[in-house]
């Protein structure tokens, strides 16, 4: 049994070709789209709101690990007069 319906593969391609052409925009910023993974994923999208068979989308993935919000190492400075030697 196939993953992925017929819908789906033909807005994919749709968008593959949109982009070939330089015509492809990401949804918000309307930049043009230029990696093939971002197109793919443009198609998925379009066919699962079209009621195409698509698997549900898997939770995006962290980048980076955990930031640290600890104490800065170092002592204190004094902020004593320096005295002059004659």
């Amino acid at each position: 049994m196939a993953k992925y319906g017929k819908k789906a593969q033909d807005k994919v391609e749709k968008a593959m070709h949109e982009r070939k052409k330089g015509k492809l925009k990401s949804g918000k910023s309307g930049k043009k789209v230029k990696s093939k993974k971002q197109a793919i994923a443009i198609g998925l999208s379009q066919a699962r709101k079209a009621g195409g068979k698509v698997p549900k989308k898997k939770g995006g993935k962290k980048k980076g690990g955990k930031k640290k919000g600890g104490k800065k190492k170092g002592g204190k400075k004094k902020g004593g007069k320096k005295s002059k030697k004659k």
